[in-house]
């Protein structure tokens, strides 16, 4: 699937009423492409465990880009991928870090993936694991949920 195909938007916990951040990635490509993404070989679709989402750094510094991905977790292989800016994911990890309600057991960040203006999944996330430029996970700027081991 094509980068340019999608976009990514960052949206604050309370922007649009939603108690979340989320990052919406909005969709323009093929619209069967996107449908065998996000669904497993029997046509069911990906649930949030069997998501993976992942920045991965392409430069250094603080103006590096790099590329936001949902990953199939059976398959390691790319949902979809998007061209962002570091600073963006850094606010959303932020954001994410002060969701501090207890009684949220779902999920302290939130990934929705649109088509046409319409929302085609939903995932409640607490893990983001952000890597260097040279594959190196760097702890300190991932969400990674208390008592998960790498």
């Amino acid at each position: 699937m094509r980068r340019d195909y999608v976009t990514l938007d960052i949206r604050q916990a309370d922007q649009d009423g939603d108690h979340l951040p989320t990052a919406v990635l909005s969709y323009d490509g093929p619209t069967d492409l996107l449908e065998e993404r996000l669904t497993d070989p029997a046509g069911d679709p990906l649930d949030r465990e069997r998501i993976d989402v992942a920045f991965r750094r392409q430069s250094t510094g603080e103006d590096a880009g790099g590329v936001f991905s949902l990953a199939n977790r059976m398959t390691g292989e790319f949902v979809v991928e998007v061209n962002a800016e570091a600073s963006s994911i850094r606010t959303l990890v932020d954001a994410a870090r002060r969701d501090d309600d207890p009684d949220d057991a779902d999920g302290c960040y939130r990934v929705v993936v649109r088509r046409d203006g319409e929302e085609v999944a939903s995932y409640e996330k607490r893990t983001l694991l952000v890597y260097d430029d040279e594959g190196g996970l760097l702890r300190q700027h991932s969400l990674i949920p208390s008592g998960v081991e790498l």
